[in-house]
């Protein structure tokens, strides 16, 4: 399917070149999505909003490990009762501290998603504006097999995103 989309955008940029210039231009979102100020603002928002609950998780599996090597050393000199009581409980703990590890980490990355809509929205808008602005015919994302540097607009793209 990706090969026959390429065949027809290549026969598509051929049969029109035959009739007039065309103006190209291709944007690395890969690197819009690493460099863009959104992103680093976007970032620094979502590790505001879970620091509570990630430094919460890091005290947790500090308390769990410190618990866990505490009942090694003492498992040899304790009753076998209390020691399968501690043993539970510490089974307990583990399985406590994962999940809510597990939480945050789908908490995060559905928080991600959201600041991600919003950001390729953003994106659209700057790659439009550009092509508008600066006469393209067909700007292209990734997904291409190669293109030169001189129709590379990501750079045009990332200054237009800073400015906002």
């Amino acid at each position: 399917m990706k090969y026959k989309f390429l065949a027809f955008v290549a026969l598509f940029l051929a049969s029109l070149s035959v009739y007039a210039d065309l103006k190209v231009g291709f944007v690395q979102v890969d690197k819009i999505l690493q460099e863009a100020p959104q992103t680093i603002e976007s970032n620094k928002k979502l590790e505001k909003e879970f620091s509570s609950r990630t430094d919460k998780l890091k005290a947790d599996v500090k308390s769990l490990k410190e618990r866990e090597s505490s009942f090694s050393k003492d498992a040899l000199t304790m009753k076998e009762s209390e020691r399968d009581t501690k043993e539970k409980s510490l089974t307990q703990l583990r399985v406590d501290v994962q999940r809510k590890e597990r939480e945050l980490r789908e908490d995060i990355n559905i928080r991600r998603n959201e600041e991600l809509g919003g950001l390729q929205e953003q994106i659209n808008k700057a790659v439009t504006s550009v092509a508008k602005a600066e006469g393209f015919d067909l700007v292209l994302y990734n997904g291409v097999a190669y293109a030169s540097e001189k129709i590379d607009i990501t750079d045009k793209i990332l200054k237009s995103l800073g400015k906002k």
